[in-house]
């Protein structure tokens, strides 16, 4: 079983890692630590590992670049040799870059304990990223992915030795997937054993906006077994893999007072507004799942684009790798998901003003600015991740303040063939020519807007509109 030793796997294979001792059989493993920093993708790791006398002097070089986890921290430090700090919340008004800890404990004892002395952070800071949902534990790490070096492999099996794994009453009876799983931490006193593996998300992602909205206008409508809620552009719905705190959830929670919290039954992109069931029990949550699979729920949206779009339904094939921009294909591709809307109808608007798109944060995307876009009014037939987007910005149309996908329409516009899976895309003479320009087109495309794009969940409703909802007028006609 590669319980432990997975474990430590982690921390290897992550961004900086501390030095390791390791360990003789049944004794605890000493702490160690990574630093793991992708600015892309903070999933998406890149392997090193560099080693320290001390396992808290490499913290130095960090330190001067995070002299503020989340803008708070001080160079000033409290009685008890921890940095000052004011808290997490509210959000902090600037951005800090991705940061990700990967600890395995030494000494069993309060998770929070352990935490403020292997990353020399404030104990209110730490529980305040426990409060978002920002640490996570489990009894097994991953195994050393394919670029471990030779060196990590070696010291990986011999923290795995079974004489050091059968040490570990918690493990006994599990299977190495079930060990692997992991856990929100959800108490600052939880206690963690030796050998626990803990993942630390020290920068989590934050949604500024969610301070800004009067929620309790934004609810559409209070049901016995469900909320529908006007969701407001650049939050998410039910928050995100480090911070279930800033979400549309639990922001509509605490306005309606209720006691038990909303649960997300279905999602549209943090930079989209409109209509949002949210579950007020776990059985609802259930049911609305399964009207969902059988299409019993209809969604309509209203997208503002750059161009204007012919009606009827457009279809597209979408490449089955999870992870945006979403690429997607005019002509079928075996495997790739099928992709399909309807455009009900499409009309000329004015072009948002500049005080509008500045109200709305909607960012300058390189569009030329012209007097007129272009309303539609769209029912999803398929619900892909960034379907309207991606198939928009396909038919060189993208919707306003799309960050992501305008820039690869503009540099398709002004390249035909750049696109090697557009109307002008080029033959290739071998795969491996083909790689590169799937590789050239992704850096083509931008990052994922902050806060509003031109696209507003505007209808939901289910059971042949036994249940029917509207959100209110899409922000580029206020």
């Amino acid at each position: 079983m590669g319980s432990v030793a997975a474990t430590v796997a982690s921390m290897l294979f992550s961004g900086g890692c501390r030095s390791l001792a390791v360990p003789a059989a049944g004794r605890s493993l000493s702490i160690s630590r990574t630093a793991l920093r992708n600015h892309r993708n903070k999933n998406a790791p890149t392997w090193c590992c560099r080693s320290s006398h001390n396992s808290y002097n490499a913290l130095a070089t960090e330190s001067e670049l995070s002299k503020t986890d989340s803008e708070s921290l001080t160079a000033s430090t409290s009685s008890d040799s921890f940095p000052k700090y004011d808290r997490l919340l509210p959000c902090p008004l600037q951005k800090t870059p991705p940061r990700v800890e990967h600890l395995v404990v030494s000494e069993g004892g309060p998770v929070l304990e352990h935490i403020c002395k292997a990353l020399e952070l404030p104990p209110l800071y730490v529980k305040d990223l426990i409060q978002f949902g920002a640490v996570y534990y489990a009894l097994v790490c991953p195994q050393p992915p394919p670029s471990a070096t030779e060196e990590q492999i070696r010291v990986f099996k011999e923290v795995t030795e079974p004489s050091v794994l059968c040490q570990r009453a918690s493990i006994k009876g599990k299977t190495v997937r079930e060990a692997q799983k992991t856990f929100r931490i959800t108490h600052a006193d939880q206690f963690v054993e030796p050998g626990t593996y803990l993942r630390v998300h020290v920068h989590p992602k934050r949604f500024p906006r969610c301070y800004e909205i009067d929620w309790r206008s934004r609810i559409i409508a209070v049901a016995e077994s469900y909320v529908v809620l006007d969701k407001p552009a650049g939050t998410s719905v039910g928050g995100t893999t480090d911070n279930i705190e800033e979400s549309c959830a639990t922001f509509a929670t605490r306005a309606l007072g209720l006691t038990a919290p909303l649960m997300t039954t279905h999602q549209i992109d943090n930079c989209t507004e409109g209509c949002v069931v949210l579950a007020r029990t776990k059985e609802y949550c259930s049911v609305f799942h399964g009207k969902i699979r059988v299409k019993k729920v209809k969604k309509l949206y209203l997208a503002l684009a750059s161009s204007p779009m012919p009606t009827g339904i457009i279809t597209h094939y979408m490449r089955p790798i999870n992870m945006a921009p979403r690429l997607i294909s005019e002509d079928f591709i075996k495997g790739w998901h099928m992709c399909q809307l309807e455009i009900q109808e499409c009309r000329k608007v004015p072009w948002p003003t500049p005080a509008i798109q500045d109200k709305y944060r909607v960012e300058d995307c390189g569009w030329p600015y012209q007097d007129f876009a272009y309303e539609c009014k769209i029912n999803l037939l398929t619900g892909r991740t960034h379907q309207i987007r991606a198939q928009f910005a396909a038919c060189r149309a993208p919707l306003i303040g799309d960050s992501m996908y305008m820039p690869a329409a503009i540099a398709d516009m002004s390249n035909p063939g750049l696109n090697p899976f557009g109307k002008y895309k080029r033959d290739f003479s071998s795969e491996s020519e083909k790689e590169t320009a799937v590789v050239n087109w992704i850096a083509q495309h931008g990052k994922e807007p902050g806060v509003a794009i031109g696209l507003q969940a505007c209808q939901i409703s289910w059971d042949d509109n036994e249940h029917f909802y509207e959100s209110g007028s899409p922000w580029w006609r206020c």
